[in-house]
């Protein structure tokens, strides 16, 4: 549907639609930047402080993924207000406030609307340097993936509606998914990071299509060496995920080449749609030590290559 929309054609428009990246960035000066960003969600687990935290920390991610730094954040709110008390909602702002605070910022206003479905989320405002910006376009032959969280919050949380997923499993899954990736994003700092992107909702396999493609080169994934939830392949094999994962199966698998022993599980684990994911770098070899040591929790889980451009290798 985009492809059908006139182009951008504004000098001052630095990163907009064409490679599908996080947020976009403008040029206000030769120094300064604005990136912004808008994301809201539905709520993914019981309890209405988790959402808004979660929903924040989502929102916010996209700014750090750019290689930003966030200023502050209007709030978009749907909410049934006949159906679900006020109180409810008052819990998600509480957590989507709290969030924000943890990142530095306010949330400085906002808008709400009647809804069936309760929605919540940021529109987020940063800067960045029109030199330090990070895409998800800049990929080079012979560059390490890095990936900071683990993935399969789609399949936990789809069983978390279901009940099927134990409470000590819940708390580690919006743990996880309440994290910012602000440590992660200073952690790069004076590292060579070429291509910089946020794992959502087109799931690792989808955000690594885009890179890949948006940078020209071709990938290899490690299936085994990417961090995984360890209730993620189970409930994957018993047919508990959300819809999206069939559906980034569908849009991204002509992308994918999946190389003998690659499991059917693997392939649903690895379209996961994901909620407030973890970072997905592609850096220098010679900084990866570097990196790894700043962040604790990064896994190193494939690398970059000449090509086919556009086309990740799977292996299991």
């Amino acid at each position: 549907m985009l492809c059908g929309l006139p182009p951008i054609d504004d000098p001052a428009v630095l990163v907009g639609t064409s490679t599908a990246d996080d947020a976009a960035v403008y040029r206000l000066d030769d120094a300064r930047a604005i990136v912004q960003t808008v994301d809201l969600i539905t709520p993914i687990v019981d309890d209405p402080y988790d959402y808004g935290q979660i929903a924040a920390a989502n929102s916010l991610s996209d700014v750090y993924a750019m290689g930003g730094t966030p200023l502050f954040a209007l709030a978009i709110v749907c909410f049934p207000t006949r159906t679900v008390p006020l109180e409810v909602l008052g819990r998600i702002l509480q957590g989507g406030i709290a969030k924000a605070r943890e990142a530095g910022i306010a949330i400085v206003g906002g808008h709400s609307v009647e809804d069936d479905e309760p929605k919540y989320g940021l529109v987020v405002t940063g800067l960045v340097s029109p030199d330090r910006v990070l895409t998800n376009a800049g990929a080079r032959l012979g560059d390490v993936l890095v990936l900071t969280k683990p993935i399969g919050t789609g399949i936990l949380t789809t069983a978390l509606k279901r009940k099927q997923l134990e409470d000590a499993s819940v708390r580690r899954v919006v743990d996880v998914m309440s994290t910012l990736n602000r440590s992660a994003a200073e952690a790069l700092n004076g590292l060579q990071v070429h291509a910089l992107t946020d794992v959502t909702g087109f799931g690792l396999l989808g955000h690594l299509t885009e890179m890949v493609a948006g940078s020209g080169v071709g990938a290899k994934l490690r299936a085994s060496s990417v961090p995984v939830f360890e209730e993620a392949p189970s409930l994957a094999q018993r047919g508990i995920f959300p819809g999206g994962t069939k559906r980034n199966l569908i849009h991204f698998g002509h992308s994918a080449q999946w190389l003998p022993g690659t499991s059917e599980v693997t392939q649903y684990v690895l379209a996961d749609p994901q909620t407030s994911g973890g970072l997905l770098i592609a850096i220098a070899s010679e900084d990866v030590d570097e990196l790894l040591r700043r962040v604790g929790s990064a896994s190193i889980i494939g690398e970059i290559t000449a090509g086919p451009p556009g086309v990740v290798q799977v292996s299991d």
